[in-house]
């Protein structure tokens, strides 16, 4: 079992930066990718990048590319998403993952709840 809590969402202006957390639980966390997908109102939810568990290894949604920074520091169980240049559209609850490296929610076992990115023009 592993417990995930994301933190770090908040309101910002469109442009800005934001710096998201993802605290695991356990001493197997760095035996899994973890993942960060968002779900924006009335849509599904979406891949947006995802780190290998040595932190070797990332791919990014061409959405986030260029813009969007995953890694992890696995001494402290912890998983960042440093976002830059935010745009309305990366207004959405982000969600971490622990699981298998994949872009598909399914391949994921371990799901945090979420926090609120809001990017407002």
């Amino acid at each position: 079992q592993v417990q995930l809590v994301e933190s770090g969402g908040e309101l910002v202006q469109a442009g800005g930066s934001l710096r998201l957390s993802c605290a695991a639980s356990g001493r197997t966390f760095d035996n899994y990718a973890v993942g960060w997908f968002r779900q924006s109102a009335g849509k599904e939810r979406e891949f947006v990048a995802v780190v290998s568990r040595n932190g070797v290894t990332k791919l990014y949604a061409n959405s986030v590319k260029g813009r969007f920074t995953i890694s992890r520091d696995n001494a402290k169980s912890t998983v960042y998403l440093q976002m830059n240049s935010l745009k309305p559209e990366d207004t959405a609850v982000y969600f971490c993952a622990a699981g298998e490296f994949s872009t598909s929610e399914d391949r994921y076992d371990y799901w945090g709840q979420g926090t609120q990115v809001t990017a407002s023009s």
